[in-house]
């Protein structure tokens, strides 16, 4: 007797596969998979992933088109290659973030967080990172503070007021800008700031180069989020006698706040990672700085390089902690910005 359910819709009768198939056939792929690199003598595991990916997505679509009809396995085929191309984007990242926390909790505490390296050698146990945690965070405050206010306004600019020849040489500049490698921006800044004008290598002339890149991502993602804004809201303020820039200032930008916070920490996460400026324009000390306008400073990426390259076991723990330290970083900043947006996000209550 056959188990397979059958749907009357419309006066047709339909067979339709039961709802626990797709994890049978994922339990299977997977055992099939497994059986196959064993046999074959292959030792990734990722080979191992990938054949049960095929088996999957080709027994879905096998036994829907068998069952269902070619229409319906069609729909199934495309849902069994969404998941799986979202299986293999977080796979990656999933085994990232689990090797940086078991690496990296070694020698992650609260000396290791308030402490610099001082006159700590590499191959030596101890020292920290607190003198790469001031560095970075002025760093990429001080980047803040020049990329969001004129990447904020070039996108008002943009699709509130750009017309014509202007708007489109500003957005052709800004996609030029989106791929700039980060050594290029060091160099221009080295090159200008230091060598032309000659002054000395600083925090600050990181934060310069460091707002280059970050630049065209906010002005690209928060022209996105107000492209998404009802004209219908533009209209209705200022056909109240609301001046345009007040209406933009009360209405877009509180309605848009969410995605441009977000186009921010994006970009944020975009320049903490980078050496390259860093490494040409601020240097590294293993002292505390807490003056970004004057002399070297320390920072995470540049600190997480040097340490893995001495090639010392503590060396090696403590490029992992403080890479630990940045995911953690990133992850306060987001979870600080999301409030914020909500915070100041219009309220629609009854």
């Amino acid at each position: 007797m056959s188990t397979t359910p059958v749907i009357e819709h419309a006066g047709l009768k339909t067979a339709r596969l039961p709802r626990w198939t797709p994890y049978a056939v994922a339990a299977g792929s997977v055992a099939v998979a497994v059986g196959i690199g064993l046999a074959a003598g292959l030792d990734s595991r990722v080979q191992w992933g990938l054949i049960a990916a095929l088996l999957f997505v080709g027994v879905s679509y096998a036994l829907a088109a068998s069952v269902e009809g070619t229409r319906q396995a069609k729909d199934r085929l495309a849902t069994s290659v969404v998941w799986v191309m979202f299986l293999l984007a977080v796979v990656p990242l999933a085994s990232l973030i689990y090797e940086t926390v078991k690496r990296g909790t070694k020698v992650f505490d609260t000396y290791f967080l308030t402490h610099s390296m001082g006159v700590v050698a590499d191959e030596e146990p101890g020292g920290g990172i607190y003198h790469a945690i001031v560095g970075t965070g002025q760093q990429v405050g001080l980047a803040c503070l020049i990329a969001v206010p004129i990447g904020l306004l070039t996108a008002i600019y943009l699709v509130e007021y750009g017309r014509g020849k202007l708007a489109k040489a500003v957005t052709f500049f800004v996609d030029v800008m989106t791929g700039i490698p980060s050594i290029v921006a060091g160099l221009f800044v080295l090159s200008f700031w230091i060598l032309i004008l000659g002054f000395d290598f600083s925090g600050w002339a990181g934060a310069m180069a460091l707002s280059i890149l970050m630049m065209p991502v906010v002005v690209r993602s928060t022209e996105e989020m107000l492209k998404l804004v009802p004209n219908e809201l533009r209209e209705a303020s200022l056909a109240l006698g609301v001046p345009k820039w007040r209406t933009i200032l009360k209405v877009v930008l509180p309605t848009a706040i969410g995605g441009i916070t977000t186009g921010v920490m994006l970009a944020v996460a975009r320049i903490a990672g980078e050496t390259a400026p860093v490494l040409l324009l601020v240097w590294t000390t293993p002292f505390i700085n807490t003056n970004p306008f004057e002399d070297a400073q320390g920072s995470l990426p540049l600190y997480i390089y040097q340490q893995y390259a001495s090639g010392y076991k503590a060396g090696y723990d403590r490029a992992w902690a403080a890479a630990l330290a940045l995911i953690g970083f990133i992850m306060i900043l987001n979870l600080v910005a999301r409030a914020i947006a909500r915070w100041k996000a219009p309220k629609t209550g009854r």
